[in-house]
Parts: C-alpha cells; sequence; structure tokens
C-alpha cells in the first residue's frame, strides 16, 4: 500500500512545516514539497494537522480488579484509542504473588494476542520480588522486549511490595537496562485512613478521597525518588496528581536526578469537588483521586517546566452496574475512569487551544516522549523518514462535544458527558493502513501488534 498525504501542516515535538508525506507499505518513505509518486490513496490535510499518532503508556485493558475485570477488552480499548488518535498503548501485566511473572505473562498473551485493533506493548508489575523472580528479568527485557517493570507502595496483601523488595528489584532491572514504573502512594497510611472512615460510618465516595490525602503521595514520591537515586536505577512515577508530589520530584533535581513524571487528563481537567455528588461521585473514584485546584495549576505548569513529560490516561473503565459493587461502601467501589479515547482531543482543547501549552508541547507529552522513554523512538512517536506511519491527521478547529452515547469505549458513561471541546481527529494511520476515516474504523481486530521495547540504559532520552 502507498500513500501520500498532502498539503498538511506536520507538527512534531520539535518540528512546524507543511509539506508531503509519501509512505509505502508500513514506514514513511519521503517527505517534502509537491511530491510526485504515484499512490494507491491520496488524503488531502489542506488546513489540517499531521501529527505522530498518540502513545497512551498507561492503560488496563480487560484487567482483573476487585472481583471483576475492566469493561473495555484489547478490542474495544484499542479501537477506541484509535478514533481518539491514540495507535499505541501500553498495558500492565500483573504478577499473582507466589506466581512467576512468565506465568502472568503469558495469561496476559492469552488476552491480547490475536485481538486488539490498534498497536500495543507491556510494562510488568512485579508484586512478589523474590530470588525466582529476579532470576526472570533479563529474560523479560531481553527476550520478551519488556524493558519497564511497575511497583505498587500501596495495595497491601494483593499488589504493594515493601521498601527491602524495591531495592532489590531496582538493583537487578538497572543491571539489564530497564526502568521502574511506580504507583507511588503510601499504602499503611492509606489503609489506616481507609478504616477510620469506614467503623465511623463514612462511606460515601468523599471518602475515598479522604483516605489518600496528599502527603500521602508526596512522601512516597519522594520516598522513591531517594530509593531510585540511591540504586542508579531510572524511575518514573505514573499518574502524579498534586502539588507535593511534583515538589519531590523537583527536590530530587538539586541532586542531579531526572525522575520521569507522567500525569493523566482527568488530573488536569477535574478536581475533587465532583466526589461530593453523593454516588455520583463513584464515576470519578480512582487511586490516586482527583485534587484541587491549585495541583492542577501545579500540573500544567510541570508540563511547561519539563517536570511532567507525558499525559497518559490510567484507562481502567468500568460499567455502572460494577460501579454500585460499592453504593454502601466507598472501599468497595472498582477505582477506575474512562478516558482512552478523548485524551488527545481534550488535551488539545484545553492546553493548546487554551494556551496553556504549545503544539509541540502537545506533540511530545501526547507521543513523543513516551516513545523515548520507553525504548521505541524513532520508530514511533514521531514523523520521520524510517519511522512507522503511525499517524494523526486532526482539525484544530471542529466543534463537537463528547457523550457516552456516541463514543467508542465499552462503558455506560462519560466523565465529560456534555463537554464541548474544539479540536477533532479527523483521519488516523497505523503503520500505513487508514484505520480512522469517516468515523470508521477500517481496521480489524488482530491488526495491532505487540511491540517489542529497546532496553533504556542508554540514557533519559526525552524532551524537556
Amino acid at each position: 500500500m502507498r500513500t501520500i498525504i498532502r498539503n498538511g501542516r506536520i507538527i512534531t515535538a520539535s518540528d512546524d512545516y507543511s509539506a508531503d508525506i509519501y509512505i509505502e507499505g508500513e514506514k514513511i518513505h519521503t517527505i517534502g514539497t509537491n511530491l510526485n509518486m504515484v499512490a494507491d490513496k491520496e488524503i488531502d490535510a489542506h488546513g489540517l494537522l499531521v501529527m505522530p499518532g498518540g502513545i497512551d503508556p498507561h492503560v488496563h485493558l480487560d484487567m482483573p480488579f476487585m472481583g471483576t475485570y475492566s469493561s473495555d477488552n484489547y478490542e474495544t480499548g484499542t479501537r477506541a484509542a484509535l478514533h481518539g488518535g491514540t495507535t499505541m498503548v501500553i498495558d500492565f501485566v500483573l504478577q499473582t504473588q507466589g506466581k512467576s511473572l512468565q506465568s502472568a505473562l503469558d495469561e496476559w498473551k492469552g488476552r491480547s494476542n490475536g485481538n486488539a485493533v490498534g498497536d500495543y506493548s507491556f510494562h510488568m508489575a512485579v508484586t512478589d520480588f523474590n530470588e525466582s523472580t529476579k532470576k526472570e528479568i533479563a529474560q523479560i527485557i531481553l527476550e520478551e522486549g519488556i524493558t519497564s517493570f511497575k511497583t505498587f507502595m500501596a495495595y497491601k496483601g494483593a499488589l504493594m511490595i515493601d521498601d527491602r523488595q524495591m531495592i532489590g528489584l531496582m538493583q537487578e532491572v538497572k543491571k539489564h537496562g530497564g526502568l521502574i514504573n511506580v504507583h507511588a502512594t503510601n499504602g499503611d497510611m492509606i489503609d489506616y485512613l481507609i478504616a477510620k472512615h469506614r467503623s465511623e460510618g463514612k462511606l460515601s465516595p468523599l471518602y475515598h478521597y479522604l483516605s489518600q490525602p496528599e502527603v500521602t503521595e508526596a512522601e512516597a514520591s519522594g520516598r522513591f525518588a531517594d530509593m531510585a537515586d540511591y540504586t542508579g536505577c531510572r524511575g518514573y512515577i505514573v499518574h502524579l496528581t498534586c502539588e507535593g508530589a511534583l515538589n519531590a520530584v523537583r527536590n530530587s533535581t538539586k541532586r542531579n536526578q531526572h525522575v520521569h513524571v507522567e500525569t493523566c487528563i482527568q488530573y488536569l481537567l477535574l478536581d475533587a469537588s465532583l466526589y461530593e455528588q453523593n454516588f455520583e461521585g463513584a464515576k470519578y473514584v480512582m487511586s490516586p483521586p482527583l485534587r484541587k485546584e491549585k495541583d492542577r495549576e501545579t500540573l500544567w505548569a510541570g508540563i511547561k517546566q519539563g517536570l511532567v513529560n507525558v499525559v497518559a490516561t490510567d484507562h481502567c473503565p468500568f460499567m455502572w452496574e460494577q460501579k454500585l459493587m460499592g453504593k454502601d461502601d466507598f472501599s468497595k467501589i472498582p477505582n477506575g475512569h474512562p478516558a482512552i479515547e478523548h485524551r488527545m482531543e481534550l488535551l488539545f482543547s484545553e492546553g493548546v487551544n487554551k494556551g496553556r501549552i504549545s503544539l509541540n508541547k502537545f506533540v511530545e507529552v501526547a507521543s513523543t516522549n513516551a516513545a523515548m522513554i520507553f525504548g521505541m523512538f524513532p520508530a514511533k512517536g514521531t514523523i520521520a523518514v524510517g519511522s512507522d506511519a503511525d499517524i494523526l491527521i486532526f482539525d484544530p478547529n471542529e466543534k463537537h462535544t463528547i457523550s457516552a452515547s456516541s463514543h467508542h469505549m465499552n462503558v455506560d458513561y462519560s466523565a465529560y458527558e456534555g463537554m464541548e471541546l474544539i479540536g477533532k481527529v479527523k483521519t488516523v494511520l497505523l503503520r500505513g493502513q487508514v484505520a480512522i476515516e469517516g468515523g470508521e474504523c477500517k481496521l480489524e481486530k488482530g491488526y495491532g501488534r505487540f511491540v517489542k521495547r529497546k532496553t533504556t540504559s542508554s540514557g533519559d532520552r526525552v524532551i524537556g
């Protein structure tokens, strides 16, 4: 398949220019003006932005959690992502305590193989680091191409590891060129507050938020940064939400340390006042919870300062019926929020159009930095000769409204219902094939490919 995209304004993390793009097969072959190649398909992008496809490095598809499963699987989730301009996601394989990493990976491959519409990769979540697990690290990195390992500093008894295990894992992962992702919240303090509120009969969704005050995230973020600095292991904090946590990262720069930081689109746009809506607040129960207006301002500033490197989603949707599992007790509400489809359009409308970030910064935090940090650049995350033809064609002026009645995620409500946006995905290409056109998905499940990733020991490749 040969395709030419003509007359577009090409935006990367560092460039802004007008040119044509000629694609042969899965790769970008030529970029230039007035290209005279013959193609099977021509796309006129006059008046539109042409950008690299988005990369969302934090999703949970078909994930077991709190006695149920997230409602988007690899087919529905990656298709919805494509509708929103995201051509690749990275999901989390969750080790079961007492079992091997390989057994968990085999389970996740059973869900994903042959089912994804868009491209995907995995992080390996280590919940039981011991001598047997330690022996698996090199094979997971070097043979499976999974170079990032997630740890939890919360969810004791299920996902949490202690600091002793964290140090051991960091040392082993560093040895083989990997990276540690972390859910940085103080699990012991959170468990204490949850038990306290429940014992006092305080069971509404508001107490999910009050059980995870800012200090729980700030303390854990600082502790993680200290351990990463001690071991020399590269660190990445997922879904950072608040001023205190970002200040802990800012403090680490005083010793010339670079901790990568991800926030999520909801933490930039929504706030904790939503938890006061009685049980409707369950729609926004996620961990960490939504924060205050001052935290949103801090995160936007952190993006401009280069402290916040990636805007992801932590997409983990549950049907309303599933959320009702916690109607009488906030601690039983499945934690999660649907956003995989709307991340790019929300970030553009609320970020670029409102002057909070530039077009180049938009591409940087929505695509390029994730590709660099997680060992996929320049195959992914940019528009360049030889790169995968993962391309988003975007109308910066089209207005539209978000609604559960029209979205493609497998969830029966929207956290952004009725929100009016400016800027809409028009056409999406994935490895040279038209994926989205005219509001329809043109690819079948199984087109999505698992992406093996390179090690990250070469340094902190990221745009700041």
